[in-house]
């Protein structure tokens, strides 16, 4: 069986992303949790044990491990082409893994001034012009694969796929930071937040006791 490494669902984005892709594509794996940012030598050492990158996520697949979120997902789509990952267009394949990887390398800004963080209190912060253009892009992205193929579906490209998978920590960003969604966007929100596998990692996020103190002051 596969086995997935993790880190802390309250605040890992980069672990949430090939968990959902596995999660909502009922694709069987073991989960192990091994917690971020702990003085505590054992844990660095665990990560170490799974991969030489020092970091989470990490896919193990018998002799073959994989790291990096998208990387991941990649690896996932060929092993399990019948939970058809990307889209079967080649046209719409190479735009969700265009945007994509946009997420993967993408809104610096964003991600530093809202960091994913499921416990904390819901309220709005001042952003900088990059992180609202960043937002501003991330709606043109969620509000484009809409108007293409929302007959097929609720999700990016109808149905779920690789790149929601790579988007949905955001949706939590936007909920956590009041951030307003534009009405061509919103329906894409509303069906990440719908999705089983986005609620069942959220309740487990909200669960977790642990707090690392570097990410609660924003």
């Amino acid at each position: 069986m596969l086995k997935l490494v993790i880190g802390n669902k309250n605040y890992s984005s980069w672990s949430m992303r090939p968990w959902l892709a596995l999660r909502a594509s009922n694709i069987a794996f073991e989960e192990i949790f091994i917690p971020l940012y702990t003085n505590d030598t054992a844990d660095k050492e665990r990560i170490l044990s799974f991969t030489h990158s020092g970091k989470v996520p990490a896919l193990i697949d018998g002799d073959v491990t994989i790291w990096d979120s998208l990387s991941i997902i990649e690896y996932v789509a060929e092993k399990f082409p019948e939970a058809k990952l990307w889209p079967q267009d080649r046209a719409s394949r190479a735009h969700a893994r265009s945007i994509s990887a946009e997420m993967h390398s993408g809104f610096a800004a964003l991600r530093n001034e809202c960091g994913m963080n499921l416990h904390r209190p819901i309220r709005r912060v001042a952003l900088s012009d990059d992180a609202r253009a960043n937002v501003a892009r991330i709606q043109q992205i969620w509000a484009d694969c809409h108007r293409r193929h929302g007959k097929q579906g609720p999700f990016l490209f109808g149905a779920f796929s690789g790149a929601d998978a790579m988007f949905a920590p955001v949706v939590h960003r936007f909920r956590t930071y009041a951030i307003k969604v534009a009405p061509d966007a919103q329906p894409y929100v509303d069906a990440m937040m719908s999705l089983p596998a986005f609620q069942q990692w959220t309740r487990d996020g909200l669960a977790e006791t642990l707090v690392i103190e570097r990410f609660e002051a924003v």
